[in-house]
């Protein structure tokens, strides 16, 4: 438990380091508590005992931990009415009734980066709860197909597919046939798996020894299916802060948002409320200079969905953690409309 004191000068040390990017000396903190530098020194000695602040190798000022990022956010945050502006924005948005829910969801996301200056995803209602209800092969022109999953919620998942040359159609149906008996019911999330352990089994082995590009091409499209509705906005702002200017660190970043493995970090959204995940909580190596945000939407029945923004550990939490609350609560109001 801290001090009245040392909770003072932690609130000071995270807000002074969020807006400067520079640790945080003893002469700055003593000048605005109006104390002497000794005090300082002393009470800064026990916080960086307790682990919630550090010393940088560069200086003699500290700067938060993401132990103490996380006191700051859990003890100390407070609300501020400085971003009720923001919510007025957020409200006009959701105001235009004729905007479709796709839309609006890619507009809030453009919004909150805005706001923020951070990267911001939305993670839509998932197809992981839906089940498979059936499977149809629509056939468009020459060897290209549309493949059509239709699950028990009533969502159609589409992806177009090349069949392979000289593939017997007849062949096809059977294919097809097979699907939908042993993916009837079968959990969206889980198609892929299934997919795989009957290929080592009795009913697409057969299948598999007349074509396999055809159940490689099945593979790959329902591995789509898998793969939540996304939306991505301000990736380019993580390389404006100056925890990225060191260029591989940037290099590691930016692929790491290419390949999309950044959905790994936010695709629970089992879980209610808001999680934040700072520094060395994001397992992967690219994120371990960042802090992940993230918000559930959306409560009814499989209709759940994740907001988040990802931005450096030195974000300003009391104006994102507001913000996206916010906001999920709009969002959570189109898939009750």
């Amino acid at each position: 438990m801290l001090s009245k004191r040392q909770e003072i000068i932690l609130k000071l040390i995270v807000e002074e380091f969020v807006k400067s990017a520079d640790p945080v000396g003893s002469k700055t903190l003593a000048r605005l508590l109006n104390v002497s530098s000794a005090t300082i020194r002393n009470e800064m000695a026990g916080l960086e005992e307790l682990g919630l602040i550090e010393k940088t190798h560069t200086s003699s000022g500290r700067v938060p931990s993401d132990a103490g990022y996380h006191y700051y956010i859990e003890e100390l945050l407070s609300t501020n009415d400085n971003y009720t502006e923001s919510f007025n924005v957020i409200d006009e948005l959701f105001s235009n009734k004729e905007m479709k829910r796709d839309e609006a969801i890619k507009q809030a996301m453009n919004l909150l980066s805005q706001l923020t200056n951070y990267t911001t995803i939305a993670l839509g209602p998932s197809a992981y709860g839906s089940r498979v209800k059936k499977i149809e092969l629509v056939p468009l022109y020459d060897n290209v197909s549309i493949l059509l999953v239709i699950t028990n919620l009533g969502h159609v998942e589409s992806k177009q597919i090349t069949i392979p040359e000289n593939t017997d159609m007849e062949e096809m149906k059977r294919v097809i046939e097979i699907f939908n008996d042993i993916l009837f019911d079968c959990p969206i999330s889980k198609v892929s798996e299934k997919l795989h352990y009957e290929i080592n089994e009795h009913k697409i082995k057969e299948i598999l020894i007349y074509n396999s590009t055809i159940i490689e091409t099945f593979l790959e499209a329902f591995t789509k299916f898998t793969q939540s509705k996304y939306y991505l906005s301000g990736q380019s702002n993580m390389l404006y802060q100056p925890e990225f200017s060191d260029v591989s660190r940037v290099r590691e970043l930016l692929s790491f948002f290419e390949k999309n493995d950044i959905f790994s970090l936010v695709e629970d959204t089992t879980k209610t409320g808001l999680t934040v995940k700072i520094g060395k909580e994001n397992a992967i190596s690219a994120m371990q200079n960042c802090t992940v945000i993230t918000v559930p939407y959306g409560f009814g029945g499989n209709e759940k969905g994740t907001i988040a923004v990802v931005g450096p550990t030195r974000m300003e939490y009391q104006k994102v953690i507001p913000l996206i609350k916010y906001l999920a609560k709009h969002m959570s109001k189109l898939y009750k409309e």
